[in-house]
């Protein structure tokens, strides 16, 4: 393993972190259904003007011909090539709460290392909590409220928002472990899933950047002003149901997935818990995911690629 000093540096002139803040973790460069995970790393950046304290080296963690910096081109020279970030910073809520932000890509190499560098410095900053977000694309009507999985070692949390709980394996991130590691260390840690309708996974989705905001707040006691986003919601959602009131086979198939979810639910409700929850959300006989997105597609191109130095 390599030493921590050779994974990242530490910004000069960085603001002084309090103790004891909540860490927020957002990872991009696994699936991230709807764009939720980098819809939020956009808002972070642009709305809570956040001040690095800790840069990860990205010559140490990550395959540029996998995600090359972008290079802007003006006429006749370069005027600017920004890659990609992975960044550890002091942020402020709407309020002006402190918190902590660990942010950027996914690094493709050294992740024990990295997880190894990340538990030093929370324990340095003495960090409450840790919360992260990633999302999936589900078979579920996006006319129902958008649904989550909650993972961790707070119970408070996952007996209030998971609401979908496999037993399953699944392909790990960086994030699963992160949460890992430090709920091993003994640190309250929440891990929520956004289970976003599948015929809108490749689009961005507010209504699920929406709800992830909505989660982490309510594990943070964080406050991060939305209206912008609700607003976003309603015009997409508008566009969305559009589509579906002239088109009587989408209709017929948002119908078949309204059916399976709300049968779903009512078995939640009525305690058939595991048995509900290994079947319910299964395709089976629902409209595929490519059937739905074909009277969708005019909304797929505004999905960003990999490369996005945003992220």
């Amino acid at each position: 393993m390599p030493r921590t000093p050779e994974i990242f540096e530490r910004v000069a002139n960085a603001p002084v972190v309090p103790p004891r803040l909540p860490l927020v973790v957002l990872l991009t460069g696994f699936t991230d259904a709807g764009g939720t995970v980098a819809s939020i790393v956009d808002y972070m950046r642009e709305e809570l003007d956040p001040r690095p304290v800790v840069v990860f080296r990205n010559d140490a963690l990550l395959d540029y011909r996998a995600r090359r910096p972008i290079a802007t081109f003006d006429k006749d020279h370069l005027s600017e090539i920004r890659a990609p970030r992975l960044e550890l910073s002091l942020a402020h809520d709407a309020l002006g709460q402190p918190f902590l932000l660990l942010s950027g890509y996914e690094p493709d190499f050294q992740w024990d290392g990295v997880v190894e560098a990340l538990l030093r410095l929370a324990s340095e900053f003495d960090v409450s909590t840790m919360s992260w977000v990633h999302a999936i694309a589900m078979p579920v009507p996006h006319t129902r409220q958008l649904t989550t999985t909650v993972s961790g070692s707070r119970s408070d949390l996952i007996q209030a928002h998971s609401v979908w709980k496999p037993h399953t394996q699944v392909p790990a991130t960086l994030g699963h472990l992160i949460e890992f590691r430090m709920s091993e260390d003994g640190y309250p840690v929440a891990g929520f899933v956004m289970l976003v309708p599948h015929y809108l996974a490749e689009t961005e989705y507010p209504g699920s950047t929406l709800v992830a905001l909505d989660r982490l707040m309510n594990a943070t006691g964080l406050v991060f002003g939305l209206d912008d986003l609700r607003e976003d919601n309603r015009e997409y959602i508008e566009r969305v149901e559009d589509q579906i009131a002239h088109n009587e086979e989408l209709a017929r198939m948002i119908e078949a997935l309204e059916q399976r979810f709300d049968a779903y639910m009512a078995g939640e409700r009525d305690g058939a818990g595991e048995g509900a929850s290994s079947s319910g959300f299964q395709e089976g006989d629902l409209p595929s995911a490519d059937e739905l997105a074909a009277e969708l597609e005019r909304f797929l191109a505004d999905r960003p690629g990999d490369d996005d130095p945003r992220r």
